[in-house]
């Protein structure tokens, strides 16, 4: 071969003595041949495949760009060069000997090559991407190749260039990664415009670029859907492979012929009927289709899976190369004969193994993190369409619950396990081939290492396990509280008005210890479990070089085992600790669930599609509401109602109609279009406008009328943006009537033939009913032509309607027009008989009622919000606080102030911050220390080269490296547990400071701020303080620490790296900088647009069957398809920013590692081998801690946030003090005078006086009613007496004290209310009552019996212990009532305001509460604010209210006499003189 070879080139090819000199060089032949011909073979290969695009593509080439010229004018040149080379040659030839074949073959090999590389640009063209990666490696060989002869050449003093590029055109695209070039692909060097825009400005989710189209969820989920149908057809038949098995071994071998009858009907009957007998059981008696979901997985996802491999092959096995480099460039240190050019190769050869490991990596990551966000999409994606098509049948078997809990859980868990599904394989892989190059370097005994590392996972296993049972546990405790707080902060006005606010945070405080003592507990578990962490590598080394030792006595530890030891030992910690958790988390992701939910069945809906309605037999699943043989015929544009008592089965006809009941026989069919509308309104949380068009397009003059038709007109000019304004989540702020119209509107904007309207009469009121029915369903309304069924409950509207269905028991008893079938003296006259008499008694007092305004209205219970007369009366005051109630939370955006973390470490105590950095210092110094003792250590092998080593010498070198490596630990330890203690006291008090603010701030705060902000603060806000915070700082100092020592190392050894650090830190700074703000806006972005998702999901799945009805599921999934785009987006753009941020980091790593090499090979003569191994080895190890120190750095500034949230509360201004010096005189007040001088008040500083003076005495003893229209100030009137507010002018004396002197507490405890909504909290009854335990039993139950519950109280079975569930739920609202005036009995105060309760109560209650108070508070002074004027007729005076002044003041006789404000709402309410008080 070499001998062609020199023949070829006409010199001689290869001699090894050309190396073995100080000015190294190849030979000339090698040069010409080896290094011409291998990047020209690899670009022939590659090459033609570059050419397709010109073959296949029909697209229009993009246009010419300058870099195009550029680069065509570039390989011009080339190809001229290389021509003109060629010519050289011929001329050359004819003036001497005949040249060597080379001198002709090469140029002619690059004319053509040159000529391919002008094809490949211009086919690029085709391309979106105008780069091409075999080109960019094509030129990066040549140039590494190209060096050699260069170099060779430069030595002859003849200067020859290579024109090389290396930049491909970047042309704009909404996103850059489509037309990214290659080495823009592989550096992340597209995002970094992303980055910059993160760091001038905080990141919205219109700056993040667009997905590729490819990896939008529709182009994923198509792919996903087809394997996924093969799949599962494949599972099916399996499944039924296996019951067929199972039958044949149960069934009688006599009776094989009929099996197939049987088996058709088995197969439907099997699972509902198990599943009816046993709901826990979920076993293998209900079969489903399994192991599909994997398979559809890797199927879908294969390209993505195969590539991952590859990167992580060849980054697993550079691993392993650089411990054996430095292995090599300790032997160079050593040896004293070397040339110096090894070293600088072995140099350049570890940047460079370092810089592909990590460009490999980071491909690896982010090819992994793709896949995961891609399988979460096509799964959320899957779950998503399969709920939208899920027969009833099988949607019964999983609550909505359970469907989102899919959706966010189990795809989320799919996601994580996608990250780290390769360790699988490469942990292992990684493990043996450590252990195979130890045993290399040390023998047998490095099993004394690994025997370590073994024994030492159980043991972490024993602590995890401990440390889960202490999370369970408190996880309780927080549950608890949270519920406590959450009752708290609902009953904050209860709370005040009682001054109960003390037994409350007594009560939460209890709590929080319980779960402080746990936290500690935990955190203790998690300092020992990190101690064991931090011993593991010292202690494997320490064993395994003892061993070593102690073994033989010619062993001797030398530079070279010792440091590429260490280096094996650290890359064998990662697949260690990282095997246990894959497994334990693999075993986490169950795909059962999903493989069970996915693979159910579908609904038909042609069910309810077919021809003529002949004798239907319809049957929903088999549950006991079966419809039996229902005949109809409905002829088009009829009006039918269908009546029917309970449970006659009229929903389940609706639902048949609509094709979502199973037809067991006959059919159904429906011509024409369908529009529904449900029992229960369907309400989006879109705008009202988008409610009512729901995906239609806006036809303003239809829109306007059906608008009006469904009464929403007064409605909209209450709701604060019109048909703009935006709709909660169910509807939740609008009441049940304006939701049920809102969906009705909905239905008739919609247009459809037949009407199917499901009671949606039942929720609104009888005057709007009628209103609707006249304007929209009746004979004269907008729906006349069309073909209306209608179920009801409301006789009124039957007289009406052209035919009446009557149901009994699921079947059709008689059906036709309203004159007929009472003649018929039929089901449905006794239906009329039960129903008709209630509903004249509601209509007649409807009638009387609407004509007496307000008084007997409310009396009646008759409370909706729907009575928009009374709701326009009641909003104005609401309206005029300012716009806008809720201010908007502040979302915190860019750096987080420094004062933040200073008030955290005051809180954890200086001393312990102070001690706890001082652990870690002592922990590192330490460090330091093992490290260069044994680096002294293994210098011995020098000095004792050729005489035995002394033995005393030995087993100091063992016990001091003992020594300092335990001491490390035990540093380490003190550090962690005085955290863990810290950590706790900061958690205490802020909590303890949080608690007792909010607890004091004035009522007015929690009207403008939402409940749910302050329970965040509660919950999510202390828990990052308490658990992620003081890890997040742990982590930091450590990492900090460890580049600190590391970087001093490498210093000691050759301290010009110290020149190297000062640019390579501020490089890391700005980047540092750059991203961190990037990636907290990402976090933020990614939270902020993953909540839709699923509050879409729950949306849909709850208004399933009006989507279907519609026939709208296609747009649904088209708006879940985007809304998980627009997710999807944030996530892959914060996957790439951390891509884009390692690649950076781990190149200064790199360079480190490099310049540490570089620098030890320039000063060889002075240095030791031990302190070349010791620089290197660490430097090696600081790629990672420097990617740590960031996401440290990002995670504990995203996290400080809480203490900035906290502290915000902890600053809100308090009320007045509960108690002040001057205290009021004891048995106060004792005779219960109140009087108002002047008194203005006002609800907010820049908001309208609520009271504007009013002046009045109120005697001892006396009974005073307060009346007024809404909005007149009667309850503000409480407020103050209570000090709820504040004046703004003038004084309240009871019994000569001025109230606003003393102190809150000392007022509110001897004021006794009976408010107007009761608010009870979760406790025992007793607690309720009393919560400071003031009273005997006695006393409690003696007010139990005045309030008329004593009877009740005493057949509880815990009596006084009886719990009261959350909200007092488990009595009733009547109850509720009375509990609330035993506490006034109880209390017994002079003074008693009574807050009517406007609609809680029925007739009766209101009576014994009435009784109660005359004879119970005859001898206290009480305020009566009334709504009713019945009650107060018998009092001594009324005062009458009018806009905050007081217009009328006088005894009920003198005030009906003079033709007032007060009479004229007597005459209104009925009332003509004081005889006809009681109803």
């Amino acid at each position: 071969m070499s001998a062609a070879l020199e023949e070829f080139c006409g010199s001689i090819f290869w001699n090894a003595s050309y190396l073995a000199r100080p000015d190294a060089d190849l030979p000339v032949c090698f040069q010409q041949t080896v290094l011409v011909w291998v990047p020209l073979g690899f670009f022939w290969i590659l090459a033609p495949w570059q050419l397709l695009p010109m073959c296949k593509s029909r697209a229009k080439k993009s246009s010419v760009t300058k870099l195009y010229i550029i680069k065509q004018v570039l390989a011009t040149l080339l190809m001229l060069t290389a021509v003109a080379e060629l010519a050289l040659a011929f001329v050359e030839d004819t003036e001497q000997d005949p040249l060597p074949a080379v001198q002709y073959t090469n140029p002619s090999l690059y004319i053509a090559t040159w000529l391919l590389v002008l094809l490949i640009h211009d086919a690029r063209r085709f391309c979106l991407c105008r780069d091409s990666g075999i080109l960019f490696c094509f030129w990066t060989l040549s140039l590494l190749c190209g060096i050699l002869p260069f170099q060779s050449l430069l030595r002859r003093a003849l200067q020859v260039g290579f024109g090389r590029k290396l930049y491909a055109s970047l042309w704009s695209c909404p996103n850059p990664e489509v037309t990214a070039s290659f080495l823009s692909s592989i550096t992340f060097e597209w995002y970094t415009s992303m980055v910059f825009k993160g760091y001038r400005k905080p990141l919205e989710i219109e700056d993040i670029w667009e997905l590729k189209g490819k990896d939008k969820t529709q182009a994923i989920y198509a792919v996903w859907e087809k394997n996924m149908k093969t799949a599962v057809r494949k599972a099916q038949a399996d499944l039924e492979k296996r019951k067929r098995k199972k039958r044949r071994q149960k069934a009688d071998p006599d009776h094989g012929n009929n099996m197939s009858k049987a088996q058709s009907q088995d197969i439907l009957v099997l699972p509902k009927r198990k599943k009816k007998g046993d709901k826990g059981d979920s076993g293998p008696h209900k079969d489903f289709p399994r192991g599909w979901l994997m398979k559809t997985l890797c199927k879908t996802f294969w390209q993505n899976l195969l590539l991952s491999v590859a990167f992580k092959l060849v980054h697993d096995g550079l691993v392993f190369v650089s411990p054996q480099l430095l292995k090599l460039l300790i032997a160079f240190v050593s040896d004293e004969e070397s040339f110096a050019w090894q070293g600088y190769l072995y140099a350049i050869l570890l940047f460079l193994t370092a810089l592909i490991q990590s460009l490999c990596l980071q491909q690896y990551f982010s090819l992994c993190f793709q896949l995961g966000i891609k399988v979460r999409a096509s799964l959320i994606a899957a779950i998503y369409k399969k709920a939208l098509t899920m027969s009833s049948a099988t949607r019964k078997e999983s609550t909505v619950g359970e469907t989102v809990n899919l959706m966010s859980a189990d795809a989320q868990r799919f996601m994580d396990m996608a990250n780290f599904v390769h360790q699988l394989w490469s942990s292992p892989l990684q493990i043996i081939l450590s252990i195979v190059f130890l045993w290399g370097e040390l023998g047998p005994s490095v099993l004394a290492g690994i025997a370590v590392m073994v024994l030492l996972i159980p043991i972490n296993g024993f602590l995890v396990a401990k440390a889960k049972a202490i999370q369970v546990r408190n996880m309780k405790n927080k549950d608890e509280r949270m519920k406590i707080m959450s009752e708290i902060l609902n009953g904050i006005k209860i709370l005040k008005l009682f001054a109960w606010e003390p037994s409350f945070e007594k009560r939460v405080n209890e709590i929080r210890a319980h779960e402080l003592k746990d936290l500690v507990n935990f955190s203790y578990l998690q300092s020992i479990s990190i101690f064991v962490f931090t011993c593991a590598p010292f202690l494997v080394s320490l064993a395994s070089f003892a061993v070593y030792v102690l073994v033989d006595e010619n062993n001797i530890l030398d530079a070279q085992k010792a440091f590429t030891a260490i280096s094996l030992f650290n890359v064998l910690r990662f697949p260690m600790a990282m095997l246990p958790l894959v497994l334990s988390s693999l075993v986490q992701v169950s795909g059962v669930f999903l493989c069970r939910y996915l693979g159910m069945a579908v609904t038909s809906h042609s069910a309810a599609r077919s021809k003529c309605p002949g004798d239907a037999a319809l049957c929903w699943s088999l549950a006991p509401s079966c419809l039996c043989s229902v005949t109809l015929d409905i002829a088009p544009g009829s009006l039918v109602a269908v009546v029917g008592a309970v449970g006659s089965g009229k929903s389940s006809l609706v639902s048949a109609m609509l094709g979502e009941m199973e037809n067991i026989k006959g059919h159904i069919n429906i011509q024409g279009s369908l529009a529904y509308v449900p029992q229960q309104a369907w309400i989006q949380n879109a705008t009202l406008k988008d409610n009512i068009l729901f995906g239609s397009e806006l036809d303003e003059a239809r829109y306007q009328q059906v608008i009006k038709a469904c009464a929403l007109l007064p409605d909209l000019e209450l709701l604060p943006a019109g048909d703009q304004t935006e709709i909660g989540e169910k509807g939740i702020n609008l009441s049940g009537g304006q939701k049920q119209r809102v969906s009705l509107a909905r239905a008739v904007y919609s247009n459809a033939d037949i009407y199917v309207l499901d009671d949606p009469l039942s929720a609104v009121d009888a005057h709007v009913g009628k209103y609707l029915f006249k304007h929209v369903l009746g004979p004269k309304g907008l729906l006349q032509k069309k073909t209306r069924i209608l179920v009801t409950h409301s006789i009124s509207f039957l007289p009406q309607v052209d035919n009446i269905v009557v149901l009994v028991a699921g079947a059709v008893s008689e059906h036709g027009s309203y004159s007929t079938l009472l003649a018929n003296r039929g089901a449905f006259a006794q239906f009329l008989n039960l129903y008709g008499s209630q509903e004249e008694d509601a209509s007649e007092k409807i009638t009387t009622g609407t004509g007496n305004t307000t008084g007997l209205l409310q009396l009646e219970g008759l409370k909706s919000s729907t009575n928009s007369w009374k709701k326009a009366q009641e909003e104005p005051p609401k309206k005029l606080k300012g716009q806008q109630l809720i201010e908007k939370e502040a979302v915190e955006t860019g750096k987080v102030k420094f004062s933040m973390y200073l008030r955290y470490l005051h809180a954890v105590g200086l001393w312990y911050s102070f001690w706890v950095a001082m652990g870690y210092v002592g922990q590192y110094a330490a460090f330091v220390g093992t490290n260069l003792w044994l680096s002294a250590w293994t210098d011995d092998a020098e000095r004792y080269l050729n005489q035995t080593y002394p033995v005393e010498q030995r087993d100091l070198r063992i016990g001091v490296f003992g020594a300092l490596g335990v001491s490390q630990a035990l540093f380490l330890l003190f550090a962690t547990l005085l955290s863990a203690r810290g950590a706790m006291r900061a958690s205490g008090v802020m909590h303890q400071q949080l608690l007792s603010n909010i607890l004091r701030v004035p009522v007015s705060f929690f009207d403008t701020t939402p409940t749910g902000r302050i329970v965040n603060r509660f919950a999510k806000d202390i828990f990052t303080i308490d658990e992620t915070i003081p890890m997040s700082f742990r982590s930091w100092l450590s990492c900090f620490m460890a580049i600190i020592s590391t970087l001093l190392m490498i210093s000691l050894a050759t301290p010009f790296f110290a020149l190297i650090i000062i640019p390579l830190s501020i490089f890391y700074y700005f980047v540092l900088r750059f991203y961190v703000s990037t990636s907290r806006q990402l976090r933020r972005l990614d939270s902020v647009t993953r909540s839709p998702i699923y509050s879409h999901f729950g949306e849909t799945v709850s208004g399933l069957s009006v989507i279907r009805a519609y026939g709208h599921q296609q747009r649904f999934l088209k708006q879940n398809e985007s809304t998980m785009d627009i997710n999807q987006k944030s996530v892959h753009s914060w996957i790439v920013s951390n891509r884009w941020l390692a690649i950076r980091l781990e190149f200064v790593g790199s360079l480190v590692v490099f310049f540490s090499a570089l620098l030890a090979v320039i000063s060889k003569g002075t240095l030791e081998g031990g302190i070349v191994g010791l620089s290197v080895s660490s430097a090696l190890n600081v790629t990672q801690t420097l990617n740590w120190l960031v996401r440290m750095s990002s995670e504990l500034e995203t996290n400080i946030v809480a203490v900035e949230r906290v502290h915000e509360y902890t600053k809100v201004k308090n009320e007045a003090p509960w108690v002040t010096e001057k205290r009021p005189p004891r048995g106060w007040p004792s005779k219960g005078e109140i009087q108002f001088i002047d008194y203005k008040v006002r609800y907010r500083p820049e908001l309208e006086l609520v009271l504007q003076g009013i002046t009045c005495n109120i005697a001892s003893t006396e009974k005073v009613g307060v009346v007024g229209r809404t909005g007149a100030g009667k309850s503000s009137l409480t407020n103050c007496l209570f000090r709820l507010l504040e004046a703004a002018g003038g004084s309240i004396l009871i019994d000569e004290v001025d109230i606003a002197t003393i102190g809150l507490h000392d007022l509110r405890q001897n004021l006794t209310i009976i408010p107007q909504d009761p608010v009870l909290f979760t406790g025992t009854l007793r607690m309720n009552l009393d919560p400071f335990d003031q009273y005997t039993d006695e006393e409690v139950w003696k007010a139990l019996e005045l309030a008329h519950l004593k009877t009740y109280v005493q057949d509880l079975p815990e009596g006084l212990l009886h719990l009261v569930s959350e909200g007092g739920e488990n009595l009733s609202v009547g109850q509720r009532q009375l509990v609330c005036l035993a506490r006034a009995v109880l209390r017994k105060a002079k003074i008693l305001i009574l807050d009517e309760a406007t609609a809680a109560v029925d007739l009766e209650t209101d009576n014994l509460i009435q009784t109660t108070i005359r004879s119970e508070f005859a001898d206290c002074t009480v305020l009566t604010i009334a709504h009713r004027l019945h009650t107060i007729m018998d009092s001594n005076r009324v005062m009458v209210l009018q806009a905050g002044r007081i217009v009328e003041y006088d005894s009920p006789e003198e005030l009906l006499k003079k033709q007032g404000v007060f009479s004229v709402m007597a005459k209104d309410a009925g009332i003509v003189n004081t005889e006809t008080t009681m109803l």
